[in-house]
């Protein structure tokens, strides 16, 4: 089930709503957890055991953890942590991993392996990664473990967030496990963002992901160097718009129901450069790595080598964790490149360049990096690589290239703009009262768009749901 679906939209939310605030609020936390397991299991029910043996196992780690830690017996502690590591990596390496190293070893050694063929369950990256760090936060005394299993079950499990994230770290939301404000003013600030993901994800998303499919499916023959980078740039607008889309509706979500969940987003496509672009995309996620991976190694305290390897091992990780393929360890290492030369050769060139520059810098690599994470196959990335170049002697554009550039120049214009803050700054110019009708008949409008572009779609995805 995802957002974007007439299902969730019409019948699972507003019986989820009504059930919610109808229950008195110690039993919240429990048709949270009941719901949200509904939720999963409606597309996967299979997968719902694994989605409460993780809970379990973290639950019961968390616990002992604790209780060694007070006891003293450190050795004890950190062995339940690796246990726990280990555990959900495991999980991992199984649900998401096996054929990809299977297959690879069998090319590097003339062997043939039979390969499981596991489906990925819906959301293991992000559950897994919840799980792993409330263990960890323990250890560290950065959180207290959750006595009550049916609260700790409602937190990995919360359906606005479990299956594409944010990824929420216990204690940033543990005293609202406990106890949390619902009121009409956050209800109300929940349905906003959720509309806002909603048209995100619908209007946007979707429809300039058609544009990428269609640019994709061309024929090598008709293809143009104007036609591919306007390609790219629709799969990098469509990736935005549906991520940052599910991100504000997870918040709108948790909104309605008392929780505040971290941002995800801060218009990355205004960054001034790739480190600053990595600042604004996916944010839960590079903490994750920083505090779990990067500081743990030693971050910049150790010297330049130390720190060469802690990035080169954070962004390895980081790609891989995106796809069980080449692609995509390719592109988490181009992005850990290009930050060590502007951490370490860059930094003092681009102070000293105009913002447009900058801009136009920054932008141009963050879309080059979208050819190699949008192509699983290398031969067709490298092949898209030479045509954006005008290799082989493919022409700039034609006919069907300026057709395509006229009928999608709204579109395309609307993507760039609503990638930007020029929208919110002009809404919060606005007097109070006005700003407040204006947002109320704008979740209207979109809601009833949104509705009827679903109502008449077949295209639908949610990129991130693979991962």
């Amino acid at each position: 089930m995802v957002f974007s679906s007439l299902l969730f939209l019409f019948r699972f939310l507003p019986v989820m709503l009504i059930v919610y605030f109808a229950a008195p609020k110690r039993f919240r936390n429990g048709v949270l957890f009941i719901g949200s397991l509904i939720f999963y299991g409606w597309g996967e029910p299979v997968y719902i055991s694994l989605l409460l043996f993780s809970t379990l196992v973290d639950y019961v780690h968390g616990r002992l953890v604790w209780r060694f830690m007070e006891e003293g017996k450190q050795k004890r502690a950190r062995l339940c942590v690796a246990s726990s590591v280990i555990i959900n990596l495991g999980l991992l390496g199984v649900f998401k991993y096996a054929d990809f190293l299977l297959e690879t070893v069998g090319r590097l050694t003339g062997l043939s392996f039979p390969l499981p063929g596991l489906a990925l369950p819906i959301g293991i990256s992000f559950y897994t990664f919840q799980t792993m760090s409330y263990t960890i936060d323990i250890y560290r005394k950065e959180a207290s473990p959750q006595k009550n299993i049916i609260d700790f079950g409602a937190y990995v499990s919360m359906f606005p967030q479990l299956i594409a994230g944010p990824i929420v770290r216990y204690h940033t939301i543990a005293e609202e496990l406990r106890e949390r404000t619902e009121n009409f003013a956050g209800f109300s600030r929940g349905v906003f963002l959720f509309a806002v993901g909603l048209g995100k994800k619908v209007l946007i998303a979707n429809t300039i992901g058609a544009l990428w499919t269609q640019i994709s499916g061309v024929p090598d023959a008709e293809r143009t160097v104007l036609m591919m980078w306007m390609g790219i740039l629709a799969f990098g607008m469509q990736i935005y718009f549906d991520f940052s889309g599910y991100s504000d509706m997870a918040m709108g979500l948790g909104a309605m129901m008392g929780f505040h969940f971290p941002e995800n987003f801060r218009y990355p496509y205004t960054a001034k450069s790739i480190t600053d672009f990595w600042r604004r995309w996916h944010i839960t996620l590079g903490t994750w790595f920083k505090e779990y991976v990067y500081i743990p190694l030693g971050g910049n305290r150790r010297g330049a080598a130390v720190q060469v390897r802690n990035i080169a091992i954070v962004w390895l990780l980081t790609g891989i964790w995106h796809g069980a393929a080449w692609n995509y360890l390719l592109w988490g290492l181009y992005f850990g490149v290009l930050l060590l030369l502007e951490k370490f050769i860059l930094k003092p060139y681009l102070e000293k360049m105009p913002s447009a520059v900058r801009s136009a810098y920054a932008m141009i690599f963050v879309f080059l990096g979208w050819v190699l994470f949008a192509h699983e196959n290398m031969a067709e990335g490298l092949q898209y690589f030479t045509q954006m170049a005008g290799a082989g002697g493919i022409a700039f554009a034609s006919r069907r290239t300026w057709y395509l550039l006229v009928t999608n120049l709204p579109l395309l214009a609307a993507a760039v703009l609503g990638s930007t803050p020029l929208p919110g700054i002009l809404c919060r110019k606005l007097s109070g009262r006005v700003r407040e009708t204006a947002e109320l008949l704008f979740v209207a409008v979109i809601l009833v768009l949104s509705v009827a572009f679903l109502v008449d779609a077949s295209y639908n995805p949610f990129l991130y749901f693979r991962f």
